[in-house]
């Protein structure tokens, strides 16, 4: 859909400056944000051809503007997304010698391990043979009725029984015709033993039509990583100051929603243009680059960093401090902006994260006298957002947010409806609070409260780990450790994986959220850890 651009006369607190200058700054935003939140990029999703339009729209702003290359190359760092597991061309089954069409006859499990295997096998008779056929056709219709029943622990269960008696693999059935199973490239469950594949209704009518007889069977599984390749995009502004202040927003958004991070759960794909998130923060990032950039002050240099893959889990934020293109000793603060295209007019206020990360952000924003918005300050350093990478490094961080909305992660978050007065006065509150700091040395660092990030879990208990979210394994990798919380107590350090919680598997993060919900304050349980290729054991009490 092409928009229509209509630059309405808007007021903006003028922090001193003129209305030229203010009118033009309104104008610029509006002009980024309607482009960045247009059909034309198709929501932005990290790795696609969306996504790469805005980076290269950033990157010709952060030269225009007169910034410095330094990304990896050029303008831009790329990197990697393991977007889980793909089937690969060369997966492949035959029974009595005909070859089957791969999810039209058969479908491989999506946790199976990579493998060949051949051998004869009967739906009969399984210990005899190596390879098993098993019909789950009994244990479906005896638990039918039985809400707690889950096919997946059913599955893992007969695979783990196959095995131990030295099965090489296992071809699943449904004789009541049913397909109850499909390959999921986002399926994070512990890998199986053995290679394992499931015959679809129309491949068990059409090649196992006789389930007293015997059959050959020969089939490779080959699964990979399915990886997509994203870009952040760095600038700089080489002041030659022994301190750089970093600026960031992240330019990506959810496509079409096909991560599974649209609100809007059915219906037909739409696009999500994601204006406010994150439209706003990248807008505000290009036009504080050409600021600076002008700027007479210049005790500090400047790194702008648009960043990609947030959505994903903070990816490119993440990738950036473990990859950093300057030195992180020379940092002195993290500004990161995230949504915050819609200030609320009767309220008028903002919120600022990160205000406990150092003692001197009072008196830098005390510093900023016609403030623009009332403030509301959230002190933890942590959050679902890419200031929490910096954190992590122990840099002081300040994270703008004009507040959550009803067209939040819907295709209904478009340009119209931003707030461009509220942009605009973001942009000068942090121009102001830059240039205002007099001392040209590093603030202070401090450790703060962990803050509960996004999940369909509620729960009333922490054990007090920061989770990895880039990490594409089984489990939860830990990223830090918060002081005083059961995680330390009993010994939990960054890097361990977190596989169990109690009875349950924490196979991702949305599985550890929703076994901590299981608990209350006061209980006592088990915590099964991977360390260095070890298996550890923590008993810990909440």
């Amino acid at each position: 859909m092409m928009y229509r651009i209509v630059f309405a006369l808007l007021l903006v607190s003028s922090f001193g400056y003129g209305q030229k200058q203010n009118k033009k700054l309104l104008a610029a935003l509006q002009k980024h944000t309607y482009y960045l939140a247009s059909d034309e990029l198709q929501g932005r999703r990290a790795g696609d051809a969306g996504e790469k339009l805005a980076s290269q729209y950033i990157a010709d702003q952060f030269k225009n503007n007169g910034l410095l290359p330094k990304g990896s190359v050029e303008y831009f760092q790329p990197f990697e997304i393991n977007d889980g597991r793909k089937v690969d061309e060369k997966t492949n089954l035959k029974i009595n010698g005909k070859s089957l069409k791969l999810k039209e006859e058969f479908e491989v499990l999506s946790n199976s391990t990579s493998g060949s295997f051949s051998g004869d096998a009967s739906p009969s008779i399984q210990e005899a043979n190596q390879v098993w056929f098993v019909d789950l056709s009994e244990s479906l219709e005896e638990n039918k009725e039985n809400p707690h029943f889950d096919v997946a622990n059913l599955i893992s269960e007969k695979i783990k029984n196959a095995k131990s008696k030295n099965a090489t693999a296992v071809i699943f059935f449904n004789s009541n015709g049913n397909n109850i199973l499909s390959f999921n490239g986002k399926d994070r469950t512990e890998q199986t033993p053995i290679p394992a594949i499931f015959l679809t209704k129309q491949g068990r009518e059409k090649h196992l039509s006789d389930l007293s007889t015997t059959y050959s069977v020969e089939s490779t599984i080959s699964l990979s990583p399915k990886i997509r390749n994203a870009r952040n995009v760095v600038g700089y502004i080489d002041n030659g100051a022994p301190l750089t202040i970093v600026i960031g927003a992240h330019l990506d958004h959810l496509g079409y929603g096909e991560d599974g991070n649209s609100m809007i759960k059915n219906g037909e794909p739409s696009i999500h243009n994601g204006a406010d998130d994150n439209a706003s923060g990248t807008s505000s990032l290009v036009e504080l680059s050409a600021i600076l950039k002008k700027s007479k002050q210049k005790k500090y240099n400047y790194l702008l960093i648009a960043f990609s893959a947030e959505e994903l889990g903070l990816n490119g934020s993440k990738y950036f401090v473990e990859n950093p293109t300057i030195s992180l000793n020379t940092v002195n603060y993290m500004i990161n902006m995230d949504m915050v295209g819609r200030l609320n007019d009767s309220t008028n206020t903002i919120t600022l994260g990160g205000y406990g990360t150092s003692p001197s952000w009072k008196s830098m924003i005390d510093g900023v006298k016609e403030k623009g918005f009332n403030i509301k300050y959230d002190s933890s350093g942590t959050g679902p957002s890419d200031h929490t990478s910096f954190y992590r490094k122990d840099i002081p961080v300040l994270f703008f947010f004009t507040g959550l909305h009803t067209d939040y992660h819907k295709p209904s978050d478009d340009a119209d409806k931003i707030n461009y007065n509220g942009m605009s006065k973001v942009v000068r509150f942090i121009q102001q609070m830059i240039e205002l700091d007099k001392p040209a040395q590093k603030i202070a660092f401090a450790k703060t409260r962990e803050s509960q990030t996004g999940t369909s879990a509620r729960f009333t208990v922490s054990m007090g780990i920061m989770p990895d979210y880039s990490f594409s394994g089984y489990g939860v990798r830990v990223d830090g450790v918060s002081e005083n919380r059961p995680a330390k107590k009993v010994g939990i350090i960054a890097g361990d994986i977190v596989k169990q919680l109690g009875e349950h598997k924490t196979s991702s993060v949305e599985a550890y959220m929703q076994a901590l919900s299981k608990f209350k304050k006061g209980d006592k349980t088990t915590v099964v850890v991977s360390r260095a290729n070890q298996e550890l054991s923590f008993e810990i009490i909440f």
